[in-house]
């Protein structure tokens, strides 16, 4: 478990090696910045969370304690404002959005309602547990630099690197040690390689469900195209495909194929403002000293977390 006292030595490390009070954690300099900006990286939201399902600590989590059923949209938009707040907003609102999620994540705390690979029916399971917080964040990191991969320029090994270098900070944000994760990009891919074979990662009855609900189930109009569906099939590990009975044939091969090539042909030309999240403009605007946020990055917050602004100090 991340204790309370380990978090606030986390965030103290955090506070030192952050790029300034207004650059926020990162700042424009780094790669997170350049990678995170892009809203292609929606592309992955669905792989992440199916990883993430995979966990049966996390799917048993997201069943008992979400209201991703009852409340898909707001979900969505407070994963991304704890997420865009960490690396988009200033220094403080990053440290205060990290403490938010400890607290969030202290109350998540049950028992596993069937048996699902190393884990029994009944044992107990937490959110703030190291080895599965290290997980969730792989998620996240390889996700995002996959996306980018797939539809602009791969990063060379050296950014690769630095964005690792930079990601093991965003951990810190969870209250993980350096020790609690891989020390350089490849031992990254090791650790992901293994996870990938390892009885750990078991699609649980609670994580088919879930990922119905939100891939098939649910809310008609809320159901992701087919396009996005096969692509987010065709990013998965066959084992974990088949584990949530993603149908993956010629026909849905063509379709992630086809719906690729568009992208690649059509989302480099588009304007930055378009490309670009609400969150990074408006970080942009802070670096600038603009006290207002104009129409066009406000509502794209709106549609990214719910709300005009992060809700930095700078503009209070």
């Amino acid at each position: 478990m991340v204790s309370h006292s380990e978090l606030e030595a986390a965030l103290e490390v955090v506070r030192a090696k952050a790029a300034g009070s207004v650059e926020g954690i990162f700042g424009p300099a780094s790669v997170t910045w350049r990678v995170d900006r892009e809203a292609i990286l929606f592309l992955g939201g669905g792989r992440a969370l199916l990883l993430q399902l995979a966990h049966p600590w996390v799917a048993a989590a997201v069943a008992q304690h979400s209201r991703t059923f009852a409340d898909p949209i707001g979900r969505f938009h407070r994963t991304f404002d704890v997420v865009f707040t960490m690396v988009f907003g200033s220094r403080d609102n990053a440290l205060a959005a990290a403490r938010r999620l400890y607290q969030r994540h202290g109350s998540i705390v049950g028992v596993m309602p069937e048996a699902a690979g190393p884990f029994a029916a009944g044992s107990s399971y937490r959110a703030n547990e190291v080895s599965a917080l290290r997980w969730v964040h792989a998620t996240l990191v390889d996700t995002a630099l996959m996306v980018h991969d797939l539809v602009l320029p791969p990063l060379s090994v050296d950014e690769r690197e630095q964005y690792w270098a930079e990601s093991k900070l965003y951990g810190a944000l969870f209250g993980l040690r350096p020790d609690d994760l891989p020390a350089d990009w490849a031992s990254f891919v090791t650790y992901n390689a293994a996870m990938m074979q390892s009885d750990v990662l078991t699609v649980s009855g609670a994580a088919r469900k879930v990922a119905g609900q939100i891939f098939s189930g649910g809310r008609p109009w809320l159901r992701p195209p087919r396009w996005y569906r096969a692509i987010t099939a065709q990013m998965l590990p066959e084992q974990l495909r088949e584990g949530f009975g993603f149908t993956f044939d010629d026909h849905d091969r063509k379709a992630a194929d086809r719906a690729l090539s568009r992208i690649r042909r059509i989302y480099p030309k588009l304007p930055e403002r378009i490309r670009t999240v609400g969150p990074y403009q408006e970080a942009q605007a802070r670096l600038q000293g603009q006290p207002h946020l104009d129409w066009a990055t406000r509502c794209l917050n709106k549609a990214w977390i719910g709300r005009p602004q992060l809700g930095d100090t700078w503009t209070q």
